[in-house]
């Protein structure tokens, strides 16, 4: 058994220990079909006069920006918009958002888009308050903003990251590769979850980006991690309000409601990643999508059920009290009846959204590469065990072959 399973066991808890004492916005929340039309309100109430809004060349073509650009006119805030975020963010792309937002004054942040356009605009906001740092200075595992960031409104297109309110970041450094890092002090002053922004959302966005939005809210109730019960209590709302509403827009995408729900979910799912931490199901997924290019929502399909599966002893505890909340458990099973159900009811609905059977894409040549990549993705997290390096491969057999 290689010293570096004696390491990973060792430091397992670090990690949740950590992310308790960083500093978390507390953001308001506003919810509705339109809602983005109230930036302009927003910013007048916090005598905000001139803001840069931060999307993608998608989003402002499509013109979903027009209704945000409408309401700082008719409350006469300046506004400029830089739209050349990409899929994958680079350090010069985030740079020159940065640059725009100084030059021009901003005072604020206004962020339209997914997890890319979210983690850029956290950057950008740091940044732009305190110009002495390089945008390389973002890079680091934690990055200080001293004395906050330029106030952000943070509006998601998808549900699925939960990237409006958490304090991660991803972009690419100068050699190309991605980095995470955890900004201190970033100020998330409001989250506008407007559902107008999903209802034509493609089928296969809508549904792995809602399974992503799910595993976040089942390994922060997973993670052996200190939780406070209302963060216990938005990571079972966030798997109840999938598990409910996934199978609704599945059948009905332009169901207004069911869409507004799954964007609370994934901004529940963003509180678990802030508080409580993700887990081994993303340290797989992230492994095998980046060498395979699958989609991070689909590959953290295919992992959940086998990882979860094999983490026996902590199953019969936690997941049986999330299947009495979600209600697909009778409150008298026992924890293993209430946690065999639930895995039943995860099953049910990943065989709904078409998974296929089993990642046929992995290959067992690769074994050895993934395996070192889960061994050092899984040291961001505290999961209740820590997997050797033969149960790892096991646990690429099975997903290889689908539950």
């Amino acid at each position: 058994m290689p010293s570096f399973y004696v390491e990973r066991k060792t430091i397992r808890k670090i990690p949740g220990t950590v992310i308790g004492a960083v500093p978390l916005p507390k953001p308001k929340l506003i919810e509705g079909f339109g809602t983005r039309a109230l930036v302009g309100e927003i910013c007048e109430k916090k005598d905000i006069r001139s803001v840069i809004l931060v999307t993608d060349e998608t989003i402002y073509s499509l013109g979903l920006h027009e209704k945000i650009v409408s309401s700082l006119k008719k409350h006469d805030v300046k506004y400029t918009v830089f739209h050349e975020i990409s899929s994958e963010p680079t350090i010069d792309i985030v740079d020159k958002g940065r640059d725009i937002a100084m030059a021009f004054g901003a005072e604020a942040v206004v962020a339209l888009g997914g997890g890319s356009v979210l983690d850029s605009s956290k950057i950008i906001a740091a940044g732009a308050k305190h110009p002495q740092f390089s945008i390389k200075h973002y890079l680091h595992k934690f990055a200080l903003a001293e004395g906050g960031s330029l106030p952000m409104i943070t509006i998601p297109t998808t549900a699925g990251t939960g990237a409006e309110c958490t304090v991660a970041a991803v972009i690419k450094n100068e050699n190309g590769a991605k980095g995470s890092t955890v900004v201190i002090g970033l100020d998330i002053m409001s989250v506008i979850l407007d559902s107008e922004l999903l209802i034509n959302a493609p089928k296969s966005i809508t549904t792995w980006c809602a399974i992503d939005a799910l595993s976040h809210g089942l390994e922060g109730l997973m993670a052996d991690v200190e939780s406070e019960e209302e963060d216990i209590r938005k990571s079972r709302e966030c798997v109840r309000l999938i598990l409910e509403n996934l199978p609704i827009l599945l059948d009905d995408p332009k169901n207004i409601e069911a869409r507004q729900a799954t964007l609370l979910a994934a901004h529940y799912g963003g509180n678990a990643i802030n508080t409580q931490l993700a887990g081994y199901v993303h340290a797989f997924a992230h492994s095998i999508g980046a060498l395979y290019h699958i989609p991070h929502g689909k590959a953290i399909a295919w992992c959940l059920i086998p990882v979860l599966e094999a983490q026996e002893y902590m199953r019969y505890n936690k997941m049986s009290n999330v299947a009495k909340y979600c209600h697909v458990a009778d409150k008298n099973d026992t924890a293993e009846e209430a946690s065999d159900k639930l895995i039943l009811a995860l099953k049910k609905l990943l065989i709904q959204c078409g998974l296929e059977r089993g990642c046929g894409l992995i290959k067992t040549d690769d074994y050895d590469k993934l395996t070192e990549m889960i061994d050092a993705d899984s040291i961001n997290y505290s999961p209740v065990r820590t997997f050797t390096d033969s149960e790892i491969r096991m646990l690429l057999d099975q997903i290889r072959r689908g539950f």
